[in-house]
């Protein structure tokens, strides 16, 4: 069967791009600004190079830190670590952009893109985002970050792809009083596509976490192609399910190796972990006394009661925040009987606080490998970057598994126009 290829445009982390190879697709090009994140996309070429070369091993001996980064990346052909263009979309860098992908597609042999997928930061569309931005201060509808979806429909209108995924918040379809959704959607027709745009949930692909996302799908017009039937995925599992088998930490702690409790069935059944796996990225932020308590509080109104803490409920001597009429749910524990968490957010990477651990003996917010399991990231997924660059990435990330079910779709439309 053909295997067809995509370029992931705003890549980050490579959540929507590694959904897209786990279903069969070939990545050409990933294009994104931050340094940490290109690293990231750079270390995943390197694993599933080394995959496909039975070479495994090798990438594995990164994790365990017995070889380092560059070593690792010296076994990996250059023209692979070319496909991570890390540069900042801007009408003076996409002719170097363009350059860099066609030759790539010449050398190749590659005549045609089939997909593009991914998405213009979304904080300028999100309240939340905004609120945590840099921008913050900017009136939404001059934030220069509205327009970065133009850069967007030139790719479309260069490489004239089959199809595209456009992936963003819910806000994106109401800023600017609906101004900016009218003219993406504008912008999307005059290049030569039909588009259809719907809610997704991330809890309904088999992710256990609650993550609303406008998925928009654009196909080249007189095609018969069409926006994919995204059948829901039914689990039983509960979020303590992703967070049972590692071990046990104290503020300040790290681990390295697995607890001995065997994984659950949902680890093994989404291949989350595997048995070749090594573990990383599995150490807790120190706390002060303070939080500590703040957070024992807030993890036995939730395990007992189901009941969300209120900062104005805190005694005089543990509160420091002069507001005290918004953002009052500012300490939250992830729901780990739930079937799902609340939306893991890139605001981890400043503190812990709306990321809560359940165990009430382990008084701490989240590592950061558990938040890639929160975000359906398998264990063999490395971020690159300090702790606060690699919260940053997964808080951004399309969830993978989320990602994969849209690119089955996305094959489907394709096989049946091919």
């Amino acid at each position: 069967m053909k295997q067809f290829n995509f370029i992931d445009l705003f890549a980050g982390a490579g959540g929507l791009s590694e959904g897209f190879v786990q279903a069969g697709f070939k990545p050409i090009a990933h294009v994104e600004m931050n340094p940490f994140a290109a690293q990231t996309l750079q270390t995943r070429c390197a694993y599933y190079y080394l995959k496909e070369t039975n070479n495994l091993s090798l990438y594995y001996d990164y994790l365990k830190k017995v070889i380092t980064r560059e070593e690792l990346l010296k076994t990996i052909p250059a023209d692979i670590l070319k496909t991570v263009i890390c540069k900042t979309m801007s009408d003076k860098t996409l002719p170097t952009i363009f350059s860099t992908i066609d030759g790539y597609m010449e050398k190749n042999q590659i005549k045609s893109i089939d997909v593009i997928i991914g998405g213009p930061p979304c904080q300028a569309y999100s309240l939340v985002g905004r609120a945590q931005s840099s921008h913050m201060d900017i009136p939404m509808e001059d934030d220069p970050r509205n327009e970065l979806y133009k850069l967007y429909v030139r790719f479309l209108k260069k490489y004239q792809p089959k199809l595209f995924v456009f992936e963003n918040v819910m806000g994106i379809s109401s800023a600017n009083g609906g101004r900016t959704w009218k003219n993406i959607q504008s912008y999307l027709k005059r290049v030569g596509y039909e588009i259809e745009c719907h809610e997704q949930n991330s809890k309904y692909f088999g992710v256990l976490q609650s993550r609303r996302r406008m998925i928009i799908v654009g196909w080249l017009k007189n095609s018969q192609m069409q926006y994919p039937n995204f059948k829901k995925v039914e689990t039983t599992a509960i979020v303590n399910d992703i967070l049972g088998d590692l071990p046990s930490l104290l503020p300040g702690e790290k681990a390295t190796s697995y607890a001995k409790a065997n994984p659950s069935d949902y680890l093994i059944q989404t291949q989350i972990r595997t048995t070749d796996d090594v573990l990383t990225l599995h150490e807790s932020r120190r706390n002060i006394a303070r939080d500590i308590t703040i957070y024992k509080k807030a993890i036995q109104l939730w395990n007992e009661n189901h009941q969300r803490l209120n900062y104005n409920d805190l005694p005089d001597e543990l509160k420091t925040h002069r507001n005290r009429n918004a953002f009052l749910d500012r300490f939250k524990v992830v729901e780990g009987d739930e079937p799902c968490c609340h939306t893991m957010l890139a605001h981890i990477s400043r503190d812990g606080h709306y990321f809560i651990h359940p165990d009430i003996s382990q008084h701490r917010s989240i590592t950061v490998r558990e938040a890639a399991r929160i975000q359906s990231f398998p264990d063999n997924y490395f971020f690159e970057g300090p702790r606060t660059a690699q919260f940053v990435q997964i808080g951004n990330a399309v969830p993978p598994m989320m990602a994969t079910r849209i690119a089955q779709g996305i094959m489907n439309e394709l096989i049946k126009e091919d």
